[in-house]
């Protein structure tokens, strides 16, 4: 095993692409209030390197790109990338919220090509998001199969009042579609599928009390008639991310939605909006919190090996 202790559910990737295309792809953040200093690039390399600065061995890597192409390309790609350094990666291949068909497709692709470790959805997908019921099927075969699916906000949504959407957009966005799936009973129909939220499950950890307190009275819509104890305990199966939000308050939030052993280490690397320092912040954070007992760290740390049993034969 590498001399580390932290397992990343949370890591981004990027097919190799020119130049050109990640100069337009900067140009383009920096348009929407997204300040970049320089085009971002991606490779296995560096994030290894990366890694071993922060005490890293494995990253599972995600990206939902939002082209059909470019989805199946990219999890052709991140699987290449794992073949050759299985003892520093794994793969949550990428579903399309847009397209059932593809999305199961892509899943069994996964499980029988790829030999990915589990899956990744963006809230939102070409303006489908997570709780539209089309998806029946693919939370049907997600659930058959016992699937882990890491949850990302939607990152194409324009930035609001000068402030980059990564900021606070994504945690709203993420808080919004979760509520949505709550309201539709989802993580209650489906229970063997683990759901696994970025950052800390954005914006909702702070909202769940609200959201049982007065969520099933009669002037809000709710057809289904969940109930407040409904709505607590869908909550409380979520797993949540570290990622940009190791800090106390984020935490204390969190705890209140979720037992401990339901947060897992996340880093959100391979992004430009993260570099070596964001995550050395956020992990220094996590050791030096109030609201953990020491013990929880280490649990954290490796919370992702009991999510995906198989990574411990590559370790």
């Amino acid at each position: 095993m590498h001399n580390h202790a932290l397992i990343d559910i949370h890591a981004h990737f990027t097919a190799p692409t020119t130049n050109d295309a990640r100069e337009a792809a900067w140009r383009a953040m920096r348009a929407d209030n997204f300040m970049a200093p320089a085009p971002h690039e991606w490779s296995p390399e560096r994030a290894i390197s990366a890694m071993d600065a922060n005490g890293i061995s494995m990253q599972l890597l995600s990206t939902v790109p939002t082209t059909h192409d470019a989805l199946v390309a990219s999890n052709t790609y991140g699987a290449a990338v794992v073949a050759e350094s299985p003892g520093r990666f794994g793969l949550l291949a990428a579903l399309p919220n847009d397209d059932p068909d593809l999305a199961l497709s892509e899943i069994r692709r996964a499980r029988t090509e790829l030999d990915a470790d589990g899956f990744a959805m963006s809230t939102t997908y070409n303006t489908v998001s997570m709780a539209d019921p089309r998806l029946e099927p693919v939370w049907n075969e997600l659930n058959d199969a016992a699937g882990v699916v890491f949850v990302h906000p939607d990152t194409t949504i324009p930035s609001r009042l000068g402030l980059p959407t990564p900021l606070i957009e994504v945690t709203f966005e993420t808080a919004r579609v979760i509520t949505s799936m709550l309201y539709a009973r989802v993580f209650s129909r489906f229970p063997d599928i683990t759901f696994v939220l970025a950052h800390c499950g954005g914006a909702l950890p702070g909202l769940s009390g609200r959201i049982a307190l007065i969520g099933t009275e009669a002037w809000v819509s709710n057809p289904n008639r969940v109930t407040s104890e409904e709505l607590r305990a869908q909550m409380r199966q979520l797993f949540l991310d570290t990622a940009a939000s190791g800090t106390d308050a984020n935490l204390a939030a969190a705890l209140q939605m979720v037992p401990v052993e339901h947060i897992v280490y996340g880093g959100d690397s391979g992004v430009p909006c993260t570099d070596d320092e964001s995550v050395a912040g956020n992990l220094a954070a996590l050791r030096n919190s109030s609201v953990l007992h020491p013990d929880d760290m280490t649990g954290i740390a490796r919370r992702a090996l009991a999510l995906f049993p198989r990574l411990s034969d590559r370790l």
